[in-house]
Order: structure tokens, then sequence, then C-alpha cells
């Protein structure tokens, strides 16, 4: 059996500069709508999660690209860069599938239990925490599913780095309003789920290999 072709290091800069313009047109993205927002009153602010509403269910399209004002933008962006940029270094497939994973996973997980605590009032989460939670962890869980050393090392600088923020994803049952725990937790959730299921190509091989190893035991020593 012929093996992969190894990728090379021009390949690998090419493919960091596509995921370097692929984030950075995300993040300009949102900068984009939150100026529309901003020009039309927060209109846009209303589409966004809310639990257990049939209409809030096009919340989980929208809430990742809404901010409820330049502050809560501003505290997403680097986090964003960072850990969205990091992600495309798994690949561009990798990454469009992982994000799509956490962005409608971690918002349906909102939708069902957005409105857990002691509030009573409507809630609307907005947002695109959830998006990074899921970025965060599933930069902690990929490398090692796949064994990727080059992954693994990723995952303690980003646990370094930003693992106190998962703190975030804790419940907070006697607040009303403030951050959305309930999408940082389903994001962070649906993150691990996106690892274990795009990390399938590595585990199922090494699976093989135990198998060949038991079937075909090298000579003894």
């Amino acid at each position: 059996m012929t093996p992969p072709p190894t990728e090379t290091s021009p390949s690998r800069w090419s493919g960091a500069k596509v995921g370097g313009a692929t984030i950075l047109t995300f993040v300009a993205l949102l900068y984009l709508i939150e100026l529309v927002d901003q020009l039309t009153g927060h209109s846009l602010d209303r589409n966004g999660i809310r639990p257990l509403q049939t209409d809030g269910l096009w919340g989980i399209v929208f809430s990742p690209l809404l901010h409820a004002n330049w502050a809560h933008l501003v505290a997403n962006t680097v986090p964003a860069l960072v850990l969205g940029f990091l992600v495309t270094l798994a690949g561009m497939s990798r990454f469009v599938w992982a994000t799509a994973i956490i962005w409608i996973l971690g918002g349906l997980g909102t939708w069902l239990i957005g409105g857990l605590g002691s509030c009573r009032l409507p809630t609307n989460h907005i947002g695109a925490s959830g998006l990074i939670f899921g970025w965060l962890t599933f930069l902690l869980v990929f490398g090692w599913l796949t064994r990727n050393i080059w992954q693994i090392a990723i995952g303690f600088a980003v646990l370094f780095v930003y693992g106190g923020v998962l703190w975030g994803a804790v419940p907070v049952l006697d607040r009303c309003g403030g951050v959305s725990w309930q999408g940082h937790l389903c994001g962070a959730i649906a993150g691990v789920l996106a690892a274990y299921w795009l990390s399938g190509q590595e585990r199922e091989a090494r699976s093989r290999k135990r198998l060949q190893d038991r079937a075909f035991p090298g000579p003894a020593s």
C-alpha cells in the first residue's frame, strides 16, 4: 500500500495563509454585521437564540454572528482569531466541518437549555463565544485523538493560555442575565464531539494496526 504523500513545508505554509485569510474574513464579517446592527438600532439582535420558542430556532443560524455591542465583539475578537486560526491548521476541510458541527449542535443545545436558571424572563442568546468555546475544546481534544504530536502541542499551548476561560461553561443557576454559560457549555460539548467525529480516520487506522499486530505478532526478542 502506498503511504499518503507527506505534506511539504510550502504546502503547510500555503494552508496557514488560507486559514489566516479565512479567519480574518470571518471576523471582518462580524464587525460589518455589528456596524449594521448599530446603525439600525440593534434591530438584528432580536434574531438570537430564544430557548424553546419555535421562531427562536432561527437564532441557531444567526446567533454567532450577532453581538450586544462593540465591547462584546471586541472581547470575542482575539480568541476568535487565535483559536479559529489554530483549528484551520488541522486542515480546512476539518475546520469547516468542525465549525458547522459546533455552530449547529452548540446552538441547538443552547435552544434546549438556554432558559435554565432562576431567571424566569425570556432570554435571547447572541455572540460568537459558543463557537469560540467549541474551537477551544476541539483543540484540547483533537491532538490526543489523532496522536498527532503537533496537534497535541497546540492543545497544551491553548490549555495554558485559554484554559481558564472554561470556567465560563460552568452552570450558574442563581443569576439572571449576564454571560450565557448555556451557550459556552453547549459549544464546548459540541467541540469535543466534533473532535471525536473528525478524528475517525486516525482512530480507525490505529484500530486496524492493533488488529494486525495481534494477528501477525513480530518475532520474539
